[in-house]
């Protein structure tokens, strides 16, 4: 499809890319970057996480080539999982998936809003020209869960997945999404949504690329307390 894919992080051992769990670990590594700047710099590695971050966010950047399209995978799961291999040596297909507003993810489309808002907060005084576009694309990637409203994320859709399933629900990352997107612009919109739908919460045994209330629920209890 002529879509330049390039970047991201490989899965595991083999050479698939997922967006839903790259953006998870992007977010997680930006929340670092953000909580522990001071300590991370004096140790002289601010730089090395930057770094690491904006690998993963230009592969986001890229993935989200229009308003309406976001593609979600690059490989065949099933096929490369079953042949760990050099990246120069792979000859497994780069089949490719995609989210559109005819066919939305919202554990996808929440989570890359999520790494990528947050990663606008890591750059905002070092690249103040990366950041807002980092920030612009959250807002407009999170659209894709229901593209035909004008109201943030009335509808949900969730379609089958391709390989990687949430088995906790969408949920999770609606929220996480706009707790990001409320963090990086301080927009009361994505407050409003939090707060109406703060029944999705409760209580949780863990924190993982599947399940992401708790880190929500950290996150907000900050702001609000």
């Amino acid at each position: 499809v002529q879509v330049n894919l390039v970047g991201g992080y490989y899965d595991a051992g083999d050479n698939v890319k997922f967006g839903w769990t790259i953006s998870y670990t992007t977010s997680l590594l930006s929340w670092a970057a953000i909580e522990y700047r001071q300590q991370i710099t004096s140790a002289g590695e601010i730089e090395h996480l930057r770094q690491a971050i904006r690998w993963a966010t230009d592969f986001l950047l890229r993935s989200h080539t229009s308003s309406t399209t976001f593609y979600t995978q690059v490989g065949d799961g099933n096929k490369d999982h079953s042949c760990w291999e050099r990246p120069e040596d792979m000859d497994t297909p780069r089949t490719l998936y995609k989210i559109t507003s005819q066919n939305p993810g919202s554990e996808a489309a929440g989570d890359a809003a999520a790494a990528l808002a947050a990663a606008s907060m890591v750059f905002e005084h070092v690249d103040a020209a990366y950041s807002s576009k980092l920030l612009q694309h959250a807002k407009s990637v999170i659209n894709l869960i229901n593209h035909n409203t004008n109201y943030f994320l009335i509808i949900v859709k969730k379609p089958s997945c391709p390989f990687y399933c949430s088995y906790s629900g969408y949920q999770d990352e609606l929220l996480w999404g706009a707790t990001w997107l409320y963090e990086a612009t301080g927009d009361k919109k994505y407050h409003g949504y939090l707060t109406s739908n703060q029944g999705w919460s409760g209580s949780v045994s863990e924190f993982s690329w599947d399940n992401k209330l708790a880190g929500v629920q950290t996150l907000l209890a900050k702001v609000t307390l």
